[in-house]
């Protein structure tokens, strides 16, 4: 009999505690155990940030991933994995093993409007696998993106209460946020301090980088002790945009993509069938053609888009190869420690392939990537800039999104959706002693599994209970059921049969085979949902609706979401209020005057975008002697702004997402000077600048839009310009041209809000209530 029609025949019984939460009949006891046993096997979790279902080899990829490869063929392939939507909520659960709302991710760590849900914060009653697994005895590191700290908690008067450090690791080296330029990292972290850097050498590439701080730390550990065993969380921050690779992986790829997303999809749909990680009779969807979400056929591009877009999907590759190559480095030292064997390695992403480059692509992501109702009629989502630097540290690209199409092979929609294309990712497991022991059985496996399954089934691998208190305190119930006896019995039904979905009104509800979906378009209401209904097992690919043919399953499942939802502190949805936009009142503090001397480490990029963000603002520039050199510098090569002087003359640098503007502003005295920088908010989200020196109106530049969402994305620097320029000849000609005389300070004044900010809008409002009352 198989597995499907014995799961279906003999359906599991009641859910205990929250959904998602039940155990297979089957499953064996669980030991108590709260230290390691003797040859406890060392743990690495390799997460990968939007990376698409079909993106690696082992998958349908044409990509070469050999690493992934070996393991995959020695491991075991989950090919009906799920995880959430988006990034921080999936890093939530994969680490706790609960339901993300109920950790308080319901959505990613850049905002804080105070429901439950969003708190972003992982309480003291929910034990991560690192805390779990460093109790038991485990050396714990993590280096790469974490992005479980809000943004707004990310700087270096922060608690760091939700930094790595005080959630159980015992080292830590990346990237707080959720993207970051992978030649010139915005604020690298290393255990709980900022690192002040003021440039990177010019071979310095992120991904090497952190997985030179991995090696580094379990080399350490070897050196130290023998025998402990250790988790490694390597959290890649790539393949998020914005995309950037090394110019010799890129070279790699050249030309492979000149046929398109449409025949590249075939291919790879076609390598999946050939795999065996789907059925025969399972069809290729339609290019995705929902409104805003549509793909044009390549064959209706002209030569120049084609040539264009190519461009992007070279550097994606590449981005995926030297993934893989640097997880060979990582094997590689592992087998020099004759660790490999019994080292379990888990690799995985966090979400779909994204379509948020659009349907052209971009040149300028953080232009691209700025959601505002206000936007005006120029404002630009892409740059025309020259195509021979995609990739380079010098452009922050993404792809048009039928790469991302692509990249979810076989499946539809993107990132953010809770259709396959959102949520269904690769999983490789491998672990070489418990083969050899009958602990797995290398091969596919085809049961629903979900990301809060990954923690339980860890902590069995290694032979640890999860308590039920931890130092004094009760701890939550974990939602995730360990799938352990999946992993050795490729019959064995799956552990995780039934779980709800949510991200931003998108909703899913999967139980036994059948998946109730929709999509939801944003500030609509609910009460007219459309629900689509799926048989999973037939249908993998979601292609043939059967709500109308099956209207008391559609019911049935939807109630069940709504319980689901219910428990697991899923409400309020987003709507057209924005009330899930507001933030902290406490945060209004930080558009007070801030006054920073010669020698301030680089303001934090949230705490920096407060000074300036939607409002006028002005910076007095305090100078007791004159010379050469940046006075005070905000942002990067995605947008920024800059006071220099050269060669004696005072100019002012604005780099709109991409696109430099310089002005000058004449001469400086060699003395004492007060320089002043004044924005403007105008109407259509625009500034108008004035320079000035000592009272006298210096330079008066055009307009220019404003830089908002994630722009500027590097914080504020005083007398130098760190890290990535805004004006990249400067740094050619300077580097980070730190300044020559002596500067006494630089004081940021925040002005009003500008008129199309949120707080105009609500005052403006408010008013025209007022009078009609």
């Amino acid at each position: 009999m198989s597995t499907r029609a014995r799961a279906r025949r003999d359906p599991y019984d009641g859910f205990p505690g929250r959904i998602g939460r039940t155990f297979a009949a089957s499953e064996p006891a669980w030991p108590p155990r709260t230290t390691p046993p003797e040859k406890a096997p060392n743990i690495v979790i390799v997460l990968v940030d939007d990376m698409g279902y079909s993106d690696i080899g082992p998958f349908g990829s044409e990509i070469a991933t050999p690493t992934l490869a070996s393991l995959a063929e020695t491991g075991v392939q989950l090919t009906n994995y799920h995880t959430m939507p988006l990034c921080s909520p999936a890093r939530a659960a994969l680490l706790t093993g609960l339901n993300p709302h109920r950790v308080g991710y319901a959505m990613v760590a850049n905002s804080d409007p105070g429901f439950p849900g969003y708190g972003m914060e992982i309480a003291d009653d929910i034990p991560t696998l690192a805390e779990l697994l460093h109790d038991a005895g485990y050396a714990t590191y993590a280096v790469g993106k974490w992005h479980l700290v809000r943004d707004s908690a990310s700087n270096a008067a922060d608690d760091r209460n939700n930094w790595p450090l005080r959630k159980g690791f015992d080292q830590y080296y990346g990237v707080l946020e959720g993207l970051t330029s992978l030649f010139h990292p915005h604020q690298l972290v290393r255990d709980n301090s900022p690192l002040d850097i003021d440039e990177f050498p010019d071979d310095y590439y992120y991904t090497d980088d952190i997985t030179d701080q991995a090696i580094s730390m379990v080399k350490s550990l070897r050196a130290h002790d023998p025998d402990k065993p250790f988790l490694l969380y390597l959290a890649h921050n790539a393949v998020h945009g914005p995309l950037q690779a090394k110019e010799e992986d890129i070279a790699r790829h050249r030309g492979r993509y000149d046929e398109g997303w449409d025949v590249l999809r075939e291919r790879r749909f076609a390598a999946q069938l050939a795999d065996g990680l789907f059925p025969p009779g399972t069809e290729l969807p339609e290019r995705n053609s929902e409104a805003g979400l549509d793909v044009p056929a390549w064959a209706d591009l002209t030569e120049e888009q084609q040539r264009l877009y190519a461009r992007y999907m070279e550097v994606y590759a590449a981005l995926v190869d030297n993934i893989d190559q640097n997880l060979g480095r990582l094997t590689e030292t592992l087998e020099a420690l004759g660790e490999l064997d019994n080292t379990i390695i888990v690799f995985t992403s966090d979400n779909g392939g994204t379509g948020e480059g659009g349907a052209e692509g971009t040149r300028s992501y953080f232009s691209r990537f700025v959601h505002h109702p206000a936007l005006p009629e120029d404002w630009t989502p892409d740059v025309d800039r020259d195509p021979e630097l995609i990739g380079g540290p010098r452009s922050l690209v993404h792809y048009p999104r039928g790469w991302g199409m692509a990249s979810n092979t076989p499946f539809r929609l993107y990132k953010g959706h809770t259709y396959a294309g959102g949520v269904r990712v690769p999983f490789v497991l491998s672990w070489p002693r418990g083969a050899r022991e009958g602990q797995l059985a290398p091969g596919l496996r085809t049961q629903h599994q979900y990301v809060t399954d990954i923690a339980p089934t860890l902590l069995r691998l290694a032979g640890i209970e999860r308590p039920v208190e931890r130092r004094g305190v009760t701890v939550q119930e974990e939602d995730g059921v360990s799938f352990t006896p999946v992993l050795a019995d490729k019959e064995h039904r799956s552990t995780h049969p039934e779980q709800y979905c949510e991200m931003t009104g998108n909703r899913s509800y999967y139980r036994d085979g059948h998946k109730l979906v929709t999509l939801h378009r944003p500030g609509t209401p609910y009460d007219d949902t459309e629900w689509a209904l799926y048989d999973i097992w037939t249908d993998p690919t979601e292609i043939h609706d059967l709500a109308a043919d099956r209207p008391a399953l559609v019911k049935e499942l939807s109630a069940a979401w709504e319980t689901a939802a219910q428990r697991n502190g899923v409400f309020p949805l987003p709507d057209g209020s924005g009330a899930l936009a507001r933030r902290n009142p406490a945060e209004r503090r930080l558009s007070r005057p801030l006054t920073l001397l010669p020698g301030t480490p680089e303001l934090e990029r949230y705490r920096s975008s407060r000074l300036i963000t939607l409002r006028s603002f002005e910076i007095t520039v305090a100078v007791d002697e004159g010379g050469d050199g940046v006075l005070v510098s905000h942002g990067d090569q995605g947008g920024g702004y800059s006071l220099y002087v050269e060669d004696g003359r005072l100019r002012f640098a604005y780099n709109e997402y991409g696109v430099l503007q310089e002005t000058d502003a004449g001469p400086t005295p060699p003395g004492e000077q007060v320089i002043v920088l004044s924005a403007r908010a105008e109407r259509g989200l625009r500034w108008a600048f004035t320079v000035s020196v000592d009272g006298e109106p210096r330079a008066a530049p055009p307009s220019v839009h404003q830089l908002i969402g994630m722009a500027p994305f590097q914080g504020i620097s005083v007398g130098l310009d760190r890290k990535s320029p805004v004006s990249w000849p400067l740094y050619e000609r300077h580097g980070a041209f730190r300044h020559q005389g002596r500067l006494r300070s630089v004081t940021y004044h925040p002005g009003e809000p500008g008129p199309d900010s949120p707080e105009a809008v609500a005052a403006a409002l408010k008013k025209a209530a007022a009078a009609f009352e």
